[in-house]
């Protein structure tokens, strides 16, 4: 005949439950030895009493086996955390950028004359003053390049009419001919000569 099944709960009789203890704490240190001479492997059990006594068994020394355990949890419990915490700034940032994707769309309803008439007057005056700037730029831009174009458009004509104006610009040099000293601006110089019985 077989053992009944126990029933799982707290034993009222103290007498009874300080038996109970004793020989299940017994059975627990056995297992654990077992445990760690068949299977070579790092056991730490402590048990602590109803009335506070400690019973441990270690196959190495407990607190190397806590230590090493302290370990192993924390940096779990760190990676934990810091996947936690990573799926909460991506999720943050992701609210974020959605947001502001959001208020750029608005702006740019705005900017295009949509939607105005949701507008404060002290939105409006803000839009408004975008645009005067936005206008004002883009002026300026125009004007630069057009005087940049202008500049570089006439190319070799150009050119020659500031060389022109360069050779004006110089002192005049008397020019020697032959038997006589004639003095002839550079200017003139620069024209053909016509004689008379031409």
């Amino acid at each position: 005949m077989g053992r009944g099944k126990v029933v799982l709960e707290r034993i009222e009789n103290k007498i009874n439950r300080q038996v109970t203890f004793s020989k299940r704490r017994n059975g627990l240190l056995k297992k654990a030895y077992e445990l760690s001479v068949l299977c070579d492997a790092e056991v730490a059990l402590i048990i602590f009493s109803s009335r506070g006594k400690v019973s441990e068994f270690g196959s190495t020394e407990v607190t190397k086996t806590l230590k090493r355990y302290r370990q192993h949890c924390y940096s779990s419990q760190d990676a934990n955390n810091f996947e936690n915490r990573s799926e909460q700034n991506l999720y943050q940032e992701v609210t974020r950028l959605k947001t502001k994707y959001e208020s750029l769309l608005c702006s740019q309803r705005n900017m295009l004359g949509e939607e105005l008439e949701l507008l404060s007057m002290k939105e409006l005056q803000k839009i408004e003053k975008q645009l005067d700037r936005t206008l004002s730029q883009a002026r300026k831009r125009k004007l630069k390049e057009g005087q940049e174009a202008h500049a570089g458009v006439g190319g070799p004509s150009n050119k020659a009419a500031a060389a022109n104006t360069q050779t004006r610009a110089q002192p005049s040099v008397p020019n020697l001919e032959i038997g006589y000293h004639q003095f002839i601006p550079q200017a003139e110089a620069l024209q053909p000569y016509y004689w008379p019985w031409e």
